[in-house]
């Protein structure tokens, strides 16, 4: 019997199906797709591990300890997390589709409840109906979410395709994923049928039966801002929506969160690539165009420079390697305008320490090959001496936190002539920070400038009381013995002639390789195709995000259809009502039309109204001008989203009185449940 009246419901409500299918592809589809993602994430890094043979690693990843590397054993714990509250938000957001959906029964079941059916049948019922129709939904989005998955990786990759020393992801998928994946949308579903499921058991009969299935408010309230707009029908489109609050919970919640979602991502992306473009493509447009990496070298083994100087195109050659040492600063030779300013006061201990002899500061060494260095002390007017060093003589206004626009001033006095530089250790009051025995050494000081040479270097940005010194590599090799601390690798930059093509920068990179090859390891990035490739890692990103927030608009698209649709006759008795005292065709479709407007512009609001708050928020933060963040700003990706969005929600209401339009008044109004 219950098989029978299901398998008629379902024909005569065909709307009503589609809500509930459409709810189970949905959420199978986006559960699908995390696990999917989240796997291939894990794999990558398990692969990235055995590729770099650590074992203990690996190891410690499958048992879940310490490792070195993190990030393989932490992805199951947060694939768990994320999926949970996937599940969690999908539940609070589709369960609401069912409960409308059940709601539009609860007459029925009165008469059934009236014959004798029991609650418990009656649960059954609903539960044998939403597995039947969620069977092949479930199904469908799980393999659509697989094949998402895949998309999005083939995608990531092809964008990522030029990034160097990246290991290639090769798309993968596991059973156990399957299972986890159907075990979370089948409970998701489950839970999402079975609350309104269980409220709607344990109504009366006479409850039921009493129910006359059409949407009321309890007391009728005023909406001034859609009188005041559309007159009358403004005032009956806000009870009406009023009166389907919690049959419209679902679409509100859920394209107020993807509006808003897609808003912000939009805007922060926007924001981190001005950001990006500001403070390193175009501030070191001009310091470098090819950048080589040579691994485990010193700077004294490397013996291609002139070689590399004579590839055609290049301009500039410039080898140099970095060190971190120490030097002392006493109280004399600080600048007095950084006296002034609070000296050291301002450091909590952190980068600075203050012994006998003076503050002992972070040095990093720039060690520059001889021609290198020779030609930068003639550009300064410094002597042209390979015995000495030049100190880089500014210090940022720690008061003033705008990093985006510094404010300098000089460092130490230009009286200054010897440096003293130690091998970074640990350090102690009352004690040089000199390790391992290691003996201090002073060095000349050829000249203190603001000036730096052209390197694609940042200086200063964490440790801000650094005093970077330049020397060259014949002063590094008599004294490396007794500092130490430099870094392995030498770096070589290549600067090349203004407005060289992509194309012309990989010819010149790959002859430049070509120089290298076989005798060093090295790695090598050019300008053009760095700034390429972050622009296509940023869009790879957008284009995850969106499609979540994509998603998220489907669910509350998909509530509005089979409110508006599925519900008809909910709302025919409504209509019916007013026609009788004398609206119109045209006023009623004028009612339908505000309340699209609203459902639709509502989420819109509130989504551009956050967006401006955090915006601002960011903006204060990032230090970027508002003016040059307007002129980029995502208006047009944001329109569009909001506008197909909108669209959807118009034509779902469109559907819905192209169905209302023909109905015949008297066979309305002589429904027994006006009684």
């Amino acid at each position: 019997m219950w098989r029978e009246y299901s398998s008629g419901y379902l024909k005569n409500n065909r709307a009503a199906a589609a809500a509930v299918m459409t709810a189970a592809l949905i959420s199978s589809l986006l559960l699908s797709l995390l696990g999917c993602l989240f796997y291939n994430m894990w794999k990558y890094e398990v692969e990235r591990l055995r590729a770099a043979g650590d074992q203990y690693a690996l190891m410690a990843m499958y048992l879940m300890r310490d490792a070195n590397d993190e990030a393989p054993r932490l992805v199951f714990p947060l694939f768990l997390l994320i999926m949970g509250l996937a599940a969690f938000s999908l539940i609070l957001i589709i369960h609401n589709a069912f409960a409308a959906t059940m709601q539009a029964r609860i007459h029925q079941f009165g008469i059934l409840a009236s014959i004798g059916a029991t609650p418990r049948q009656i649960r059954a019922c609903l539960l044998q109906e939403t597995a039947y129709l969620c069977a092949a939904p479930v199904a469908a989005g799980t393999l659509a979410g697989i094949a998402g998955g895949r998309g999005l990786l083939a995608l990531l990759e092809w964008l990522v395709r030029d990034v160097e020393g990246r290991r290639r992801a090769v798309f993968g998928y596991h059973p156990l994923i399957l299972a986890v994946t159907l075990l979370a949308t089948g409970l998701t579903i489950g839970v999402s049928v079975w609350l309104p499921a269980r409220k709607l058991s344990v109504l009366t009969p006479l409850e039921a039966i009493k129910n006359t299935r059409e949407l009321q408010l309890k007391k009728k309230k005023h909406s001034p801002v859609l009188s005041l707009v559309f007159g009358m029908e403004g005032e009956l489109a806000g009870n009406a929506l009023k009166a389907q609050r919690k049959a419209l919970r679902t679409a509100a919640v859920s394209l107020l969160l993807s509006m808003t979602a897609f808003t912000l991502m939009q805007c922060f992306f926007t924001l981190s690539a001005i950001s990006t473009r500001e403070t390193y493509f175009e501030k070191y447009q001009d310091a470098w165009d090819i950048m080589i990496t040579v691994k485990n070298t010193g700077i004294g083994a490397f013996g291609e420079t002139e070689r590399l100087r004579e590839v055609p195109g290049v301009e500039d050659v410039t080898v140099y390697r970095k060190a971190g040492v120490k030097c002392c600063i006493t109280e004399e030779e600080l600048s007095g305008e950084f006296k002034a300013n609070g000296g050291f006061s301002y450091d909590d201990g952190k980068y600075v320490t203050r012994d006998y002899d003076g503050f002992w500061v972070n040095a990093p060494i720039i060690i520059l090959d001889d021609a290198a260095f020779l030609e930068y002390c003639g550009q300064i007017g410094a002597p042209q001496r390979t015995d000495g060093a030049v100190i880089r003589n500014l210090i940022r206004d720690v008061t003033n936190p705008d990093f985006r626009h510094p404010q300098y001033m000089p460092y130490i006095n230009d009286c200054r002539t010897t440096a003293l530089a130690a091998q970074t250790g640990g350090t102690a009051a009352g004690k040089m920070p000199v390790s391992d025995g290691a003996a201090a050494v002073e060095i000349p000081v050829l000249a203190c400038t603001e000036e730096v040479p052209v390197l694609r270097e940042e200086y200063a940005t964490i440790d801000k009381y650094e005093l970077v010194h330049f020397i060259p590599v014949s002063l590094w090799e008599k004294i490396e013995a007794q500092v130490g601390g430099a870094e392995q690798d030498t770096l070589i930059r290549i600067l090349c002639k203004e407005g060289i093509s992509l194309a012309e920068l990989e010819q010149i990179q790959g002859e430049v390789e070509k120089c290298l090859a076989g005798v060093y390891t090295i790695e090598s990035e050019n300008r053009i195709r760095e700034y390429e490739t972050n622009d296509r890692q940023l869009q790879g990103m957008m284009l995850v995000l969106g499609s979540f927030c994509a998603l998220l608009a489907l669910i509350g698209v998909g509530n509005v259809f089979s409110n508006t649709i599925g519900f008809v006759r909910q709302r025919k008795r409504e209509f019916a009502r007013y026609l009788s005292v004398g609206m119109t065709p045209g006023e009623l479709r004028k009612m339908f039309c505000i309340e699209a407007f609203v459902l639709a512009c509502r989420p819109m609001l509130w989504a551009v109204a956050v967006a401006v708050f955090a915006v601002g928020a960011m903006l204060k933060a990032s230090y970027v001008d508002p003016a040059e963040f307007l002129a980029e700003a995502p208006l047009l990706p944001i329109g569009a989203f909001m506008l197909a969005v909108g669209g959807t929600v118009a034509f779902a209401y469109y559907l819905g009185w192209r169905r209302m339009r023909g109905m015949n008044l008297a066979e309305v109004l002589r429904d027994d449940t006006m009684m």
